[in-house]
C-alpha cells in the first residue's frame, strides 16, 4: 500500500478490516498467550502491508507480538488506513547523512524505555537499523528481514539471524551471526495473494474509460542508495507521457519536499489534470491493478507490479539487486538505463485486466512465519547476551 501528499484530486481510501489487535505498543494475541513476545518495527512504508499478514498469522499461533513504528514517508497513515495503532517512536530525518546517523542513534535511544518495559524476546523487522542498534545494547536477539543485498550496513555489527529471498545470490548474502535463511519467492509474495480489486477501480480517479492510465511513482531521493539518474529518467518518463494525448499520469511523491517540488516542476500539467496526484493514501495494489503499465523508481511498487501481472518499467538507478535482476531475466520487469530506454523502451498499451491474475498461493508467507517462529522458540539461542 502506498499513498501520496495532498494535492486537488480526491481518492478513496478502502479500509481494510483485518484480526490484528496491536494498540500501543501492548502485547495481543489471538490465541493462548503461551507463546514467545515478538518485537517488529515498522520503519518504512512498504513495511506495513508487508508484516501484517505475518503479525496475523503469529498472533493466531498465541505469540505474543509488540509492535513500533517510525514516522517516516507514510508509515502512519497506512496504519490508520488499516486501522491499526502502535507505538510511534522516532521520525525521518532528511537526506543529509550526518542526520541520518543521528536521527538513528537518537531513535535507538528512544526506543530503550519501550523494550525495558516490554521485554521482547526477539527482534524482527525488514531492515530497521535503530531496532537493530536498540536490540544490540540490550541484549534482544535479531532477525532482519531484507530483499536488497547492497543496503548500507551498521558498521562491524551484524544480526543473528538473516532472511533472504532465495533469487538473491549466495556470492552477495550478507553476514549473520547465527544463520542465513532464505524463503521462496518475494517479499511481495507475502501479502499480494490477499489482494481483491476494488470495482471503483478508476472512478475514484475521475479517469475516463478510454484513458490509458500510468502510474508513476519517482525515485527515493533521500534514500542512501539514490543515484540522480534516477531523477533524470524521471523527467524523461514525464516529459514522453505528457505528451502523448490518450495518457493521464497518477504521479505518487513520496513526501511533501518531494511533492512540493513536483508540483512546481509540472504544474502546468497538474493544473490541466494531465498529471493527478492522490489527495490521501491510496491502496497501492488497487492502483496498480487498474493502471495500465507502471514506471517507478523503487523497488517494492515494481515488484507489486510484477505479482500482479502489470508492465512496469524500472527507472531505478542504484545497485541493482538480485530480486530485479531476476524479475528483468524473466521478462516481468524492464530496466531502464538511459534516457533512449525511456523513449524506446516503454510500450505505451492498454492492458487487458481479463488477463491479470494475482499469485494464489505462496510458499512465502508459510516459509517467513515459521522461521521467526523456529527461531523464537529456540531458546539456547542468546549466548551472546
Amino acid at each position: 500500500m502506498i499513498s501520496a501528499t495532498p494535492q486537488s484530486e480526491p481518492a478513496v481510501a478502502r479500509p481494510r478490516q483485518r484480526d490484528v489487535s496491536v494498540l500501543d505498543g501492548a502485547e495481543r494475541s489471538a490465541g493462548p498467550a503461551t507463546g514467545k513476545k515478538i518485537w517488529i518495527d515498522l520503519d518504512n512504508s512498504p513495511h506495513v502491508p508487508f508484516f501484517l499478514p505475518i503479525i496475523e498469522e503469529l498472533q493466531k499461533r498465541g505469540h505474543r507480538v509488540v509492535l513500533t513504528a517510525r514516522d517516516s514517508y507514510q508509515v502512519c497513515e497506512l496504519l490508520d488506513f488499516h486501522q491499526i495503532s502502535c507505538k510511534v517512536v522516532g521520525t525521518h530525518w532528511g537526506k543529509n547523512r550526518a542526520l541520518k546517523i543521528f536521527g538513528t542513534l537518537l531513535r535507538a535511544a528512544q526506543l530503550l524505555p519501550f523494550l525495558l518495559k516490554n521485554k521482547p524476546e526477539l527482534a524482527v523487522s525488514h531492515g530497521s537499523r535503530a531496532q537493530f542498534l536498540s536490540s544490540v545494547l540490550l541484549g534482544i536477539p535479531t532477525l532482519t528481514i531484507a530483499d536488497y543485498e547492497f543496503t548500507a550496513k551498521v558498521g562491524f555489527l551484524r544480526p543473528d539471524w538473516v532472511f533472504l529471498p532465495q533469487c538473491i545470490p549466495d556470492t552477495f548474502t550478507p553476514r549473520a551471526r547465527r544463520q542465513v535463511l532464505k524463503y521462496p519467492g518475494l517479499k511481495e509474495d507475502v501479502y499480494v495473494p490477499r489482494f481483491q480489486p476494488d470495482a471503483a477501480g478508476r472512478s475514484q480517479f475521475g479517469l475516463d474509460a478510454n484513458d490509458l492510465v500510468v502510474t508513476v511513482r519517482p525515485p527515493a531521493t533521500e534514500a542512501h542508495y539514490h543515484n540522480p539518474e534516477s531523477e533524470v529518467l524521471l523527467d524523461a518518463a514525464l516529459n514522453l507521457l505528457v505528451e502523448k494525448p490518450a495518457v493521464r499520469v497518477i504521479l505518487l511523491p513520496r513526501n511533501e519536499r518531494q511533492a512540493t517540488a513536483l508540483r512546481k516542476e509540472w504544474k502546468k500539467w497538474i493544473e490541466s489534470r494531465k498529471i493527478l496526484i492522490p489527495e490521501r493514501v491510496v491502496d497501492g495494489l488497487d492502483l496498480i491493478w487498474f493502471s495500465d503499465l507502471v514506471i517507478s523508481g523503487g523497488g517494492t511498487m515494481n515488484r507489486e507490479a510484477a505479482a500482479l501481472g502489470v508492465p512496469v518499467y524500472s527507472i531505478f538507478r542504484g545497485r541493482i539487486g538480485g530480486v530485479d535482476r531476476y524479475l528483468a531475466d524473466s521478462g516481468r520487469l524492464v530496466l531502464l538505463e538511459t534516457e533512449e530506454d525511456v523513449r524506446t523502451k516503454i510500450v505505451l498499451k492498454r492492458g487487458d485486466m481479463a488477463e491479470r491474475k494475482s499469485i494464489s498461493q505462496s510458499a512465502a508467507l508459510q516459509s517467513i512465519v515459521e522461521g521467526i517462529i523456529s527461531i523464537a522458540e529456540r531458546r539456547c539461542l542468546p549466548a551472546h547476551r
